[in-house]
């Protein structure tokens, strides 16, 4: 019998996701261990805060899960578990009113913190696995823990178990003054000054060694390229924008439309199957 806990409502995720683009699912919001385990009886996907993601036009057939409830929760002072459902800004500010430092290198990612463990987010200031002491998955039907050394934990990426999905972590924080944290956070956000206001996923390609691909896609003056109504930042290369109406094939388009000047990896990740638009490139 379904759990009270679970909500099941089949939604348009462009309005879950940052950039806004992205159609129907059967998404299902659970808050208990027992409503997951009924949720992951069937194929599924797990959608955190909709950040660093690009969802087909045509959505996609698995259920896709969102974590909220007990898996949402964490300590003011940031000890013990911290649900994958929470948010890394929320725990950003609380850190540095703490006086906690770890979290500064995330600043500016809005992604709940199992995505951050998933796709390993950060910025050059650090990433997610520097904060982390332990993981808790659930996979094969329950919990197990991991330490950060067993995930394959590197730029962008990481290697759970197959099928698994992030519920909480422990945090590795450093005692320091709030003062100090703040500074850190103040150095990030200087560097990180230019990006767009505009919808978007976040960076839309992994930057390559020793190089910025913001900086490659400026010197080949893409920027500014637009196919119907996305494009490429003006303010920031790495930056695809919904101008209004955009959809997937568009943001796509443009994705192609690098890729064949620039040999970048994709950072985001890509939902269901996706065909470039065929709407005229313009500059």
């Amino acid at each position: 019998m379904r759990g009270a806990a679970v909500k099941i409502a089949r939604l348009p995720l462009a309005r879950l996701t940052t950039i806004g683009v992205g159609g129907e699912a059967e998404v299902w919001t659970v808050e208990t261990l027992a409503d997951l385990k009924e949720a992951t009886q069937a194929p599924y996907r797990v959608l955190g805060n909709g950040s660093n993601l690009l969802v087909s036009d045509a959505g996609v057939p698995e259920r896709v899960i969102r974590l909220a409830g007990e898996f949402a929760l964490w300590n003011p002072d940031l000890t013990g578990w911290v649900g994958a459902g929470a948010l890394v800004p929320s725990l950003l500010q609380a850190s540095a009113r703490l006086g906690l430092s770890g979290l500064e290198g995330l600043h500016g990612v809005p992604a709940q913190v199992g995505g951050a463990v998933k796709m390993n987010a950060g910025t050059r200031f650090g990433e997610m696995a520097d904060a982390l002491e332990e993981v808790e998955l659930f996979h094969d039907g329950g919990l197990h823990c991991y330490r950060p050394s067993e995930l394959g934990f590197r730029y962008r990426h990481s290697e759970l178990p197959e099928g698994s999905l992030v519920t909480r972590v422990k945090l590795k924080l450093t005692p320091s003054s709030e003062e100090a944290v703040r500074a850190r956070i103040a150095l990030v956000d200087a560097a990180r000054k230019g990006q767009p206001k505009r919808k978007s996923a976040g960076c839309a390609f992994k930057n390559p060694p020793g190089d910025s691909a913001g900086r490659l896609i400026d010197v080949r003056g893409l920027k500014g390229t637009t196919v119907g109504k996305a494009m490429i930042s003006l303010e920031h290369g790495n930056f695809l924008v919904n101008l209004g109406g955009a959809t997937a094939a568009e943001m796509y388009a443009l994705i192609r439309k690098v890729q064949a000047v620039l040999p970048l990896e994709v950072e985001w990740e890509i939902w269901g199957e996706i065909k470039p638009a065929e709407a005229e490139v313009s500059r």
